[in-house]
């Protein structure tokens, strides 16, 4: 009979995510893992067998949760400029699925992890493009919106507050 464990994965990945936000990948290892979580490090190896895939699981682990934020977020924002600047706002609230965007894609080495990324990128555009107006001028006007939105999630935290998404909005669909 398996033994239940007493801190869920989640909460595991989630550790490993603030870890990589704080320091990098190069912090996570299983002692610092086992230290943050309270687990035992050979407890880790047992459950994860890698650093790679205790990595890449936690890093999945977040694509999922980002992945079910933005299905809500799709759902609950109107079919209007309005809605795209609603959409994303939601989508960058203050959130733990939020906060890991930065760093979910840590290592595009890897091809899943990165096909990921791109397909959400793809996923957020569509859904902007379609409160836009949909077409090929809100399709390119998603890109753009998307593009300044994360630059935008970068350099919030170091202060920068000059550009405000829902002048561009306005700009771009207009």
């Amino acid at each position: 009979m398996a033994r239940r464990k007493i801190i869920p994965d989640n909460d595991v990945y989630a550790e490993i995510r603030r870890m990589i936000a704080r320091e990098g990948e190069r912090a996570v290892s299983f002692q610092t893992v086992a230290r943050a979580t309270g687990l035992a490090a050979p407890t880790l190896v047992q459950r994860f067998g890698s650093r790679e895939a205790m990595v890449h699981s936690a890093l999945a682990a977040g694509w999922e949760a980002l992945e079910a934020a933005t299905e809500a977020a799709e759902a609950d924002a109107p079919l209007n400029a309005k809605g795209a600047q609603a959409f994303l706002k939601a989508l960058g609230a203050d959130t733990p699925e939020a906060a890991d965007l930065s760093h979910l894609a840590a290592d595009f080495r890897d091809p899943v992890l990165r096909d990921r990324a791109d397909r959400w990128r793809q996923r957020v555009e569509t859904a902007i493009a379609l409160r836009l107006g949909g077409g090929a001028k809100a399709q390119e006007a998603a890109a753009l919106l998307f593009a300044a939105w994360q630059g935008q999630r970068l350099w919030q935290p170091a202060g920068g507050k000059g550009f405000r998404l829902k002048d561009a909005v306005k700009r771009l669909s207009g």
